[in-house]
């Protein structure tokens, strides 16, 4: 693993021409939010699930990533309430 201070990792990432994973320690990289998770099965309105099909669209990720972060955002607006 090859080392450099910040300035020279920004550098490195405008320039482009090298990869910046040459500077990490990929051994200590690990999943974030490694909870235990379980499978859902749910029924939507048409409507609903071509609403959320445009918008994982846009965004260029699947309808799941586009559920998960909805119901965190509003999970996390429900607790900040409470």
């Amino acid at each position: 693993m090859k080392t450099a201070k910040a300035s020279e990792l920004d550098r490195i990432m405008d320039e482009g021409e090298e990869s910046i994973l040459d500077y990490a320690d990929l051994s200590t990289l690990r999943k974030p939010n490694k909870e235990r998770q379980r499978s859902l099965s749910i029924q939507l309105p048409e409507w609903l699930v071509e609403t959320l099909d445009r918008e994982a669209s846009r965004m260029g990720v699947s309808r799941q990533a586009i559920l998960k972060v909805w119901l965190v955002e509003r999970a996390d607006s429900m607790r900040a309430t409470e």
